[in-house]
């Protein structure tokens, strides 16, 4: 299914700002929907009486009014009663008898759309209200639909939503907790989950009837905060739209959305949304601190793994066996590549890796020790990406071991070459491969049967912990040797 600025661009020719105002609207609209226990629908018109509905939500309140998805479906002659009436007059239409979707009975309204006050229509909301299950007239009801009438009335003169950027729906929902403040800013209606979350605040009595921005100022531990909401309150009342925000008190936290009622230009009042985000932010901060401590012990193994390196280094250039001092270089090796990795993955926040880095380090690395005696050029060619932990790790042994052996073995004494690594990503697998233009493989050599220490970790790396495959074989129509290595990208069992 298309999305809405895609429906908007292919049927209509709305400028720029008449879009933005539509998507602002949408991502507002779920609030509308559940305070009108109705269905929503956007229509726009397509010349000749016709309108097309790009975007639908349905309410978390009631029951909707259609099972099927309207988004894509045209109306027109008497189908399209409410939307012809609502943007040909500019005002909202509730005058039809309902209409019956198979064994529902259904309640058409249409609800002009206008940027700006003043403006002409640019689009018209259906309120689609399912009869069958209509609710009585309680408390809760009587204001959720006082409160959604005055909405609607904003959107029909172009006072909601607000100009600026589109927020992103972080709630709360009317259900998380709703209050109706009138113009003096006292509260005349709070829903059970409203009374609830400032009772966790600290509030003991009643809310109704309480001046609620000095109540809630009061409440907060930080007089900041407090007073940064209280203002946020009386900003609403009149009629300026503020962010949302946090008050702590007590140890819960509530999160405050603020909407002003100005319906024709009268002061309405405001809504207050209310939701308690107590266990959310308190499974957020464990978060947090679970992620810094993960950083902390990669950011302690690599320093501890960088001692171990340092120490075999001054025993290596103790040792006076030529095969000890060896053996330790390549101990020093193999302990700075894993130490490279969790360097990254301490200053990561998903235990990923940028794995192109790494290989750049340590061709680096073994590029000044292969300086040593020969004159070897290390390069990577394409490119690697990030690597979740698990694969960067047993990767980055497999290719320091690939790579010195290329490097010791395919240029002997002085002789010139280049050692490439190639990474190519296919869906969730990459190859991997290590070629050289060097003096090639023996006539005898057989990856299986090699006893030497560095290719039998290569093999057990690459099939236990990478779950891939390795191939050693000599180039096809060239000099030297490559290694193709091919391996899932996925976590590891």
């Amino acid at each position: 299914m298309s999305t809405l600025v895609e429906l908007l661009h292919e049927h209509t020719d709305l400028p720029a700002e008449d879009v933005a105002h539509l998507q602002r609207l949408v991502g507002e609209w779920q609030l509308l929907s559940d305070l009108s226990f109705a269905d929503l629908l956007l229509w726009v018109p397509l010349g000749g009486g016709e309108f097309l509905c790009v975007a639908q939500v349905r309410p978390t309140t009631a029951p909707t009014a259609y099972q099927d998805d309207h988004v894509g479906r045209r109306q027109h002659g008497p189908d399209a009663t409410p939307q012809v009436v609502a943007y040909r007059d500019g005002r909202i239409f509730r005058e039809a008898d309902p209409e019956w979707d198979g064994a529902v009975a259904v309640r058409r309204e249409g609800i002009p759309v206008r940027r700006q006050r003043g403006g002409d229509p640019v689009a018209v909301v259906g309120r689609d209200t399912n009869l069958v299950a209509t609710r009585g007239p309680s408390k809760l009801e009587i204001a959720y639909l006082g409160a959604a009438n005055d909405l609607c009335r904003m959107i029909a003169e172009g006072t909601f939503p607000a100009p600026g950027p589109a927020e992103v729906d972080t709630g709360p929902r009317a259900g998380d907790g709703l209050i109706r403040l009138d113009t003096a800013g006292r509260v005349v209606y709070a829903s059970p989950n409203a009374q609830s979350a400032y009772r966790r605040l600290g509030v003991t009595g009643d809310l109704l009837d309480a001046e609620l921005a000095p109540l809630t100022r009061r409440l907060s531990r930080d007089a900041l905060e407090g007073g940064e909401i209280a203002g946020r309150i009386r900003s609403a009342l009149a009629g300026e739209a503020r962010p949302r925000m946090e008050v702590e008190a007590r140890g819960a936290i509530v999160l405050f959305r603020v909407l002003p009622l100005h319906p024709e230009g009268e002061a309405g009042g405001a809504l207050v949304l209310v939701g308690d985000v107590t266990e959310v932010r308190n499974r957020d901060r464990q978060l947090v601190s679970k992620d810094a401590t993960i950083r902390e012990i990669h950011h302690r193994v690599k320093n501890n793994l960088q001692t171990v390196a340092a120490l075999l280094r001054l025993q290596a250039r103790r040792v006076e066996s030529a095969d000890a001092r060896t053996a330790l270089e390549e101990s020093v090796r193999r302990v700075a590549s894993i130490a490279m990795v969790h360097e990254t993955l301490a200053v990561s926040l998903d235990e990923r890796v940028d794995f192109d880095n790494v290989v750049d380090r340590l061709l680096g690395s073994l590029g000044d020790v292969a300086g040593a005696g020969t004159r070897v050029r290390l390069q990577r060619t394409g490119s690697f990406g990030i690597l979740v932990a698990d694969v960067a790790t047993p990767l980055v042994m497999v290719l320091t071991e690939v790579v010195q052996n290329a490097v010791e073995h395919g240029f002997p004494d002085t002789a010139v070459g280049t050692v490439n690594v190639t990474a190519r990503r296919h869906g969730r697998r990459m190859t991997v491969l290590v070629s050289d233009d060097g003096a090639g493989l023996p006539a005898d050599f057989s990856l299986e049967a090699s006893d030497r220490l560095g290719l039998q970790i290569v093999r057990t790396l690459v099939t236990s912990e990478l779950e891939g495959s390795i191939e050693v074989r000599p180039r096809t129509g060239y000099r030297g040797t490559e290694a193709v290595l091919d391996v899932p990208l996925t976590r590891r069992r």
